[in-house]
């Protein structure tokens, strides 16, 4: 569906949660994310299709970041679309490019904490990337994508989910297209319900992102997971998301300093009834978690050690 002027919401369901890409569409076009391996093939060529779009001719592929639901469709999406310049952050690509390298660094990490990803979760993630493809041209955030007279972009760099990851602001409709990069209090199953954490690795990035957004106040905020959020519930989101940063931050502080020597599986296993419950992926909490462990040692609240496997309370 036509979001807004020239910007069209690709829908699908992934999972138990909902899915979207978007393609914005004027003298030229860029499509916003690529899915996982089958994206293309199930959802996104019959939106082209549907939409009167030859897939040759489309311009830009855009990668919001590196997760495998957001690039895991470029080699499909590259095979239909050769001419498509392929577009991701810089600090990004290293991973979207490599599936070896996104596996052992990005999803790989939880395992050495004795929280890794289930065995069936774990393949999924290694099925959802198909072959490997180079990005064609790497963005740092201010760019401005002329589409044509009734479209541009600028491309914001919203770190915090991963050190990478974009956005795009149309200013003409007040229309943020953000992705992953805030999110709430988790992400949502069909019903409505949080079922997922929010995984943010980069704290100070994560919490500078939802206030850049907050000050920009768009009409329409465009994420992957969650229905469209227009008008005053856009305020409401973000301001869950900085919720869920300072619930974390206090959480873990608490435990710690209750339990005075924690694993991250320890933390992990408090934090995970105080946060959710989730019930998809909840090792991925962990990613915030370990971030405010170290906040707490920067602060010379806590001790962590060498291994970076468990962390000491010294208030």
């Amino acid at each position: 569906m036509e979001v807004a002027p020239g910007i069209h919401r690709v829908e699908s369901i992934l999972g138990p949660r909902p899915f979207s890409q978007y393609l914005l569409r004027d003298e030229r076009t860029l499509l916003f994310d690529t899915g996982v391996a089958e994206t293309p093939a199930d959802v996104i060529l019959p939106f082209l299709n549907g939409a009167g779009l030859d897939p040759t001719a489309l311009d830009f592929m855009l990668i919001s970041h590196a997760d495998v639901d957001h690039f895991g469709g470029n080699a499909a999406m590259r095979a239909a679309a050769p001419q498509a310049l392929l577009c991701a952050h810089v600090l990004d690509a290293p991973w979207i490019e490599d599936s070896a390298r996104i596996l052992r660094e990005r999803y790989g990490w939880y395992a050495e904490h004795g929280i890794g990803y289930p065995p069936d979760a774990a393949q999924w993630l290694r099925d959802a990337m198909g072959d490997d493809v180079p990005v064609d041209i790497g963005l740092q955030g201010g760019e401005l994508i002329r589409l044509g007279p009734k479209l541009e972009a600028r491309v914001l760099h919203l770190p915090g989910h991963s050190a990478g990851h974009l956005g795009l602001w149309i200013a003409a409709s007040r229309t943020a297209i953000v992705m992953d990069a805030v999110m709430g209090r988790g992400l949502l199953d069909l019903e409505g319900k949080v079922i997922h954490p929010s995984p943010y690795f980069d704290i100070a990035g994560y919490e500078a992102s939802a206030e850049l957004l907050l000050r920009m106040q768009p009409e329409h905020l465009l994420t992957a997971h969650y229905d469209v959020i227009e008008g005053p519930t856009v305020d409401v989101f973000l301001r869950n998301t900085l919720d869920f940063v300072r619930d974390a931050r206090r959480a873990v502080a608490a435990i710690v300093e209750a339990e005075g020597d924690v694993t991250l599986a320890r933390v992990l296993e408090l934090a995970d009834p105080k946060l959710g419950p989730f019930t998809s992926m909840p090792n991925e909490l962990a990613g915030p978690l370990r971030g405010h462990l170290r906040e707490l040692v920067a602060a010379g609240r806590a001790q962590e050690a060498p291994d970076g496997k468990s962390w000491t309370w010294v208030g």
